[in-house]
């Protein structure tokens, strides 16, 4: 018996925890990336001495139980991280409030929601402790089910807490515990959310924002290096278990046949004119559905069609990555939040999140300097729009954002503006061409209901999609838990003469002993 073949297509941070998970376990893994580097979306690239985040600069689920840390044990890896409190500041039109472990700000700004966070802690234990128990949400055939009821019967009654909230939005659960008519709360509130459920409290769904919203607590940590760190760190462990990395891979098409995925077809090179054939008996992509709809051509399930058909874009987001000046910025954080009113839609510019490199990282500038990331929320068809339009109007729009994204964070951080030495520019159309994300768009689907979530599956047997495309979605540690699922699912279906299956997640013992107070 053969040892069976696995294509994974992207080397972001699911594709790569996923082809390690079963790199690790024997199985024959080919990861195929169309960049130089790993790590996508929360990759980091280098220009003229800077180490610049692609986009997400925030990382988490490094704690104890969290995501990370599980997938770090099972393979047997490091992530070379560390902490930093405060996990951000955030700057309202009439106040600042930072983010910390120990939450002592927020309840000095917010007094009365004290009785809020208590219960959303309480909430988002429970939620890290199902999660980390590998729950197959949403189920996708009786085999998920019974194995989701089974986690829900060992943790009764806890799971009834959590009952009312799965039918209730994040705005209702304020608006409960009294902190509904408190426009400066609701709208702090609204900003996290827009980051981590790519929603607003009004519309996204109160487990879910109780567990988005624990960031700060659980901590925010630096990856040395820069966010693609976890990437890097990921494919190095896939080649150490016997699976490979090729960069400068970009998958054209996805071959079936018989109704099954049989190969993977690729160009590269500098005019990407080399057809190279990957045969594969399973296929996972960490891409969206319309990509892979793309992907799949004719032979794409009626179900894919409909869904890429009919599904709202989701966000984009406009980036500027910056060279400043670090004189002065001794002990100052590291990451801000800066929301511009009370008023006007979040995202274009009225909420914006900065990053800067840590002080003690030289990797990731030159000397005397810090790299900055900043980025907003947008929609991303206005900017093709634009660019099919009139290039002129495109150029000028990026202009325009720019100057918005940096008179806001002037008001927050007077003298900002004078720091930069280095300014660059990316709109959804930038992230379209390194990342190959259909329109640009990055973060996933807005997390609304809990049981419209998006599951792996794709309606082909041997072909899975990971990434924030999947629940729970946003994040490197929600991709991460995404992944460990979609690998926990692959063995199931196929089976390595060479090898056993790994346990991909903590035993009821640990979590129950990490979760205790």
């Amino acid at each position: 018996m053969s040892i069976p073949k696995i294509v994974i297509i992207g080397a972001g941070v699911g594709g790569l925890t996923t082809a390690a998970f079963l790199a690790k376990a024997g199985f024959d893994v080919t990861v195929l990336e169309a960049q130089s580097y790993p790590g996508g979306s929360a990759g980091t690239f280098t220009h003229k001495g800077y180490r610049f985040d692609a986009g997400a600069t925030v990382a988490g689920g490094f704690q104890p139980n969290g995501p990370h840390t599980i997938a770090a044990e099972r393979l047997g890896i490091r992530f070379d991280v560390h902490l930093h409190d405060p996990a951000w500041v955030a700057h309202l039109p009439d106040r600042e409030v930072a983010f910390t472990r120990d939450n002592a700000d927020m309840l000095k700004q917010f007094p009365h929601s004290a009785g809020f966070w208590s219960e959303q802690s309480a909430l988002a234990d429970l939620g890290w402790t199902l999660s980390a128990q590998g729950l197959p949400f949403p189920p996708a055939d009786t085999a998920e089910l019974v194995q989701l009821a089974r986690v829900g019967l060992s943790n009764f009654p806890r799971d009834l807490r959590m009952i009312p909230f799965a039918f209730m939005s994040a705005h209702q659960w304020m608006r409960l515990r009294g902190m509904g008519s408190d426009s400066a709360f609701v709208r702090l509130i609204d900003a996290q959310l827009l980051i981590s459920a790519q929603t607003i409290s009004r519309n996204a769904n109160a487990i879910y924002s109780a567990t988005a919203l624990d960031l700060a607590r659980q901590g925010v940590y630096h990856v040395t290096g820069g966010i693609g760190g976890i990437s890097e760190t990921l494919a190095h462990a896939v080649e150490t278990f016997g699976g490979q990395v090729l960069y400068k891979h970009r998958v054209q098409r996805i071959v079936v046949n018989a109704g099954r995925v049989t190969a993977v077809e690729t160009t590269r090179g500098m005019h990407g004119k080399a057809v190279e054939y990957f045969p594969a008996d399973f296929v996972i992509g960490n891409l969206t559905p319309w990509s892979l709809d793309e992907l799949l051509s004719d032979a794409s399930p009626d179900a894919l069609r409909r869904e890429v058909s009919t599904r709202t874009e989701g966000w984009g987001a406009f980036v500027l990555h910056l060279g400043i000046r670090a004189d002065g910025l001794e002990g100052f954080p590291d990451h801000h939040q800066v929301v511009s009113d009370y008023d006007q839609p979040l995202g274009e510019g009225r909420s914006i999140f900065l990053s800067i490199s840590p002080s003690w990282d030289s990797t990731r500038a030159p000397v005397g300097y810090r790299a900055v990331t900043m980025t907003t929320h947008t929609h991303v068809s206005q900017w093709w729009d634009a660019l099919k339009s009139d290039p002129a109007d495109y150029d000028a729009r990026k202009a325009e954002y720019a100057d918005r994204m940096l008179t806001a964070v002037e008001r927050a951080i007077p003298g900002f503006r004078a720091r930069i030495a280095l300014k660059m520019t990316g709109s959804p159309i930038t992230y379209q061409f390194y990342t190959g994300r259909h329109l640009g768009m990055v973060g996933g689907f807005p997390q609304t209901l809990l049981f419209k979530a998006r599951s792996p599956r794709t309606g082909i047997p041997n072909l899975r999609l990971v990434g924030d495309s999947i629940f729970p979605g946003q994040s490197t540690a929600g991709v991460t838990l995404g992944a460990m699922r979609v690998a926990a699912d692959v063995q199931r279906h196929l089976s390595v003469p060479t090898a056993r299956t790994i346990p991909l997640m903590a035993s009821n013992s640990v979590l129950e002993k990490e979760s205790a107070p």
